[in-house]
């Protein structure tokens, strides 16, 4: 049923991360209605609300100003508001602004309330022909090469599939030192601009796919996944 009056509470609202029309009608009620809305880039956000047909002005909260904006949306919730909570794509706090927010709202007693939509980690997972039974998100890798070896290091022989999130900037580099650490065989799945038009996933050898995206496009948003040792098509 449509929730023309949304409770006070924290709705934390997915949006799409590439094609608008995955845009829930709960995401899209919601948008319109809760008192107040906040999102990680308000330039951003009004494209997407223009698109749904929905007129008005989001709040910024993003990694610089989330802490202060964490203490502004308990105390609106405790005086009866309805506040709502987007990133810039796909879900609130995974690997984007909303942690915070949260901590700050659970401790304070208030209500979090979850409005499922696109994932780009769950995407690329169910599309990728890796092992789904078990993976681990780890997100972005610290830029620095050392610290992102070590991280490859401590799971050589993990069971569960790995899902990372690269960007543009560093995919060569990410893929040419996952290769120096699993080997050239280990099983990979590369997921590039989900839901967009260029929207491109390669699994194979991770010297297959580097080989695959090295006579494409290394342009867009990344999810790659790596296979459990000994996993093979």
């Amino acid at each position: 049923m449509p929730e023309n009056n949304a409770e006070p509470a924290l709705y934390l609202i997915a949006t799409p991360i590439g094609n608008l029309g995955d845009v829930t009608l709960r995401a899209i009620q919601l948008l319109g209605s809760v008192d107040r809305l906040y999102a990680e880039d308000t330039r951003h956000s009004q494209r997407l609300l223009q698109a749904i047909g929905v007129d008005r002005q989001a709040l910024p909260c993003h990694e610089h100003n989330e802490q202060a904006v964490a203490s502004d949306i308990t105390r609106a919730i405790q005086n009866g508001l309805s506040c709502g909570l987007i990133s810039d794509a796909g879900t609130p706090g995974i690997s984007d602004p909303g942690f915070r927010v949260v901590r700050a709202c659970t401790a304070a007693g208030l209500k979090v309330i979850p409005v499922p939509g696109p994932n780009a980690a769950v995407a690329a997972l169910s599309a990728s022909g890796l092992p789904t039974d078990q993976f681990l998100f780890m997100g972005f890798l610290p830029p620095r090469r050392a610290a992102r070896l070590r991280v490859f290091e401590a799971h050589i022989e993990q069971s569960a599939t790995l899902v990372f999130y690269e960007s543009t900037h560093r995919i060569d580099k990410f893929l040419e030192d996952a290769e120096s650490i699993f080997g050239p065989e280990r099983i990979i799945c590369l997921a590039r601009e989900l839901t967009k038009r260029h929207e491109t996933l390669l699994t194979g050898t991770i010297l297959e796919v580097r080989q695959a995206l090295g006579k494409g496009s290394s342009k867009g948003e990344f999810v790659v996944l790596i296979a459990k040792s000994g996993y093979t098509l």
